[in-house]
């Protein structure tokens, strides 16, 4: 899907509104795979299990979190780019992009394989999960490169307002998964039981599919971005384009980092009730991220279409852009919130079996399922900010709310009333980062030139 971006509200609303049916459906998709993982796991393998690949996930998501900040600066300079029709730069900015994130999936599976057990004692993984985690978390560095180039692919082809291909993408792959995961815990179609590494098996199986499929779709459409002679000539680290995908992406990197090095803080925390605590945290993060999964698309989005304003020369489109992606957070982001405080022991049930755990982890969640209508309200202000390349402050302040505010209240309140006081870290941070981000908006940015980047 290619979108042009309209000059009336209207229009500007039809046109969010096209960008995110695909996106938060991709974005659901994508969080499918992991949360399938964790029902068959869980109900297949049962608590113990389920509580070994939790003490997983934040090492996954820190080298996540610094390829999609990377790729965040990457979409901006090809939002830029595309709105300015200049389709070569496109494939350069995409091809400095992807080298760079099949470097970084090296790495990661190069200090994966020699660091895991080592990263999951200091981690506090408790005892009696740490073998079966240690076997897991190899398997899923090694399929870091795959798996961070995917990301990376799909983030860019979203800068050019194809939301479609990775949509389809993501349903190969879940759909992949959905069969392989099973038939690996249970031996069926022919292939062997392998335990816990089940999940993580059949996501580098599912991941490596749904790549080949982009790359023959993408070759058929004669994209912008198919892996032809021409982006293939691109596959190298431009400078020139590091360093501007560095000054966008690095911060946002940063502050993607900081908030998985904070899961880890708060995953070290809660192991500290015991294994338990750590099951309930890994089902309570995966009904959160689907209720975060449309305010991240309607930031994304908002941020994709400043870029492209910014890149036309349209800067006075900026202000609709913001105050539309704020009523659709309000109606989308909101609706989500509340069914997920209607559905969440069902929700919650899908990955615990305990009464016990289920009900802790009800209510953990209710803690703060609602400032997850704040976090999508911040995320909007600090997006808008970062299409236009000012990434410094707005990412200062997030590592700022995080760092000193939500560490510094879950760790008082874990101290003082226990595993509840680590969860109300969460709305505190969400409610910090939105009035310093307004406050840094209003005073200044919105009192700056905005110009192109590339």
């Amino acid at each position: 899907m290619t979108a042009s971006l309209p000059s009336k509200p209207p229009s500007l609303w039809r046109v969010y509104l096209m960008f995110l049916g695909p996106m938060i459906l991709s974005n659901i998709l994508q969080g499918l795979s992991g949360t399938l993982n964790g029902v068959f796991i869980g109900q297949m393998l049962g608590t113990h299990a389920l509580a070994s690949v939790a003490g997983m996930f934040p090492i996954i998501f820190f080298f996540i979190s610094l390829v999609i900040g990377l790729g965040a600066g990457a979409s901006v300079l090809v939002g830029q780019a595309w709105g300015a029709r200049e389709p070569g730069k496109v494939r350069t900015i995409t091809g400095t992009a992807l080298a760079l994130g099949a470097l970084i999936g090296l790495v990661a599976a190069v200090l994966g394989a020699m660091f895991a057990r080592e990263a999951m004692v200091a981690l506090g993984t408790p005892a009696d999960v740490l073998e079966d985690a240690l076997r897991y978390a190899r398997v899923m560095m090694l399929m870091m490169p795959v798996l961070l180039v995917f990301i990376l692919f799909t983030q860019l082809l979203r800068g050019v307002s194809d939301t479609i291909s990775p949509l389809l993408a993501l349903l190969i792959s879940t759909t992949t998964g959905l069969i392989l995961t099973p038939a690996f815990i249970q031996g069926w179609l022919g292939l062997p039981r392998l335990g816990i590494l089940s999940a993580a098996v059949a996501s580098l199986l599912s991941t490596a599919a749904a790549m080949a499929f982009l790359a023959v779709r993408l070759r058929r459409m004669g994209h912008v971005m198919a892996p032809d002679r021409k982006l293939l000539a691109a596959f190298r680290i431009d400078r020139a384009i590091l360093a501007s995908v560095f000054r966008i992406g690095l911060p946002t990197g940063v502050q993607m980092v900081v908030m998985s090095l904070s899961q880890l803080v708060i995953l070290a925390l809660v192991n500290q009730h015991g294994s338990q605590a750590t099951a309930a945290y890994g089902a309570v993060t995966q009904v959160v991220n689907y209720v975060q999964f449309p305010a991240l698309s309607i930031a994304i989005t908002a941020s994709i279409l400043a870029a492209q304003a910014i890149g036309e020369g349209a800067t006075e489109r900026l202000g609709a852009i913001l105050s539309t992606g704020l009523w659709l957070n309000v109606a989308i982001t909101g609706s989500f919130v509340l069914l997920g405080y209607a559905l969440s022991q069902t929700l919650l049930g899908l990955f615990l079996t305990d009464p016990a755990v289920r009900a802790q982890g009800g209510h953990l969640l209710h803690i703060m399922l609602w400032s997850l209508l704040v976090f999508g309200f911040q995320a909007m202000v600090s997006g808008i900010m970062r299409a236009s390349g000012d990434v410094l402050v707005p990412t200062g302040i997030t590592i700022f709310c995080i760092l000193v505010v939500q560490m510094g209240v879950a760790w008082a309140l874990n101290r003082r009333i226990g595993l509840e006081g680590i969860w109300i870290g969460f709305p505190v941070a969400y409610l910090a980062m939105l009035a310093l981000q307004t406050v840094y908006y209003r005073g200044v940015w919105r009192h700056r030139t905005i110009e192109r980047l590339v």
